[in-house]
């Protein structure tokens, strides 16, 4: 069974691009790096040869994990949400209820969450806990630092 993840258009494109970076600028690179160090010699005692080779198989490993991840992705139409209660591209507003502190994240999937951009995954314990939640509710998410109750203040798109 292989997992879908569900992308925003521009994580997507940001997908897209560094496959396409990986294959087109970090591949060549290594496979002249492979050249140079065979040129030198005796690739038995050939530390520059075996580094080369042990850095091609790390790119190749990494860009089929990424060829997977894109053809297991489905994009996102904002069109089709539902803003009546959290889900994915949503950003909500949220107030927390012992100390007051309002926050307003955006969930996005996993591979697109950013902290300092106000992005949280769906499947961060904060993510997974606002998730179906209406305005006015309160979640009751447990964190590594305890439970946390958020009341939710508003849901809008992106």
């Amino acid at each position: 069974m292989s997992n879908i993840t569900y992308l925003t258009e521009e994580g997507l494109k940001k997908l897209q691009d560094e496959l396409a970076h990986l294959k087109t600028v970090e591949r060549p690179s290594i496979s002249r790096q492979i050249a140079e160090a065979r040129d030198k010699g005796d690739l038995s005692e050939n530390a520059e040869y075996d580094a080369a080779k042990d850095a091609q198989g790390l790119l190749e490993l990494k860009i089929s994990k990424m060829e997977d991840l894109l053809a297991n992705s489905r994009l996102i139409d904002e069109s089709k949400l539902d803003i009546s209660k959290v889900s994915v591209l949503c950003r909500v507003k949220i107030r927390n209820t012992a100390n007051k502190a309002e926050m307003s994240y955006m969930l996005v999937a996993e591979n697109e969450a950013d902290l300092k951009s106000g992005k949280i995954s769906v499947g961060s314990p904060i993510g997974k806990g606002l998730l179906g939640k209406k305005v006015g509710e309160i979640a009751e998410i447990t964190t590594p630092a305890g439970k946390l109750n958020f009341e939710i203040l508003d849901i809008s798109l992106g």
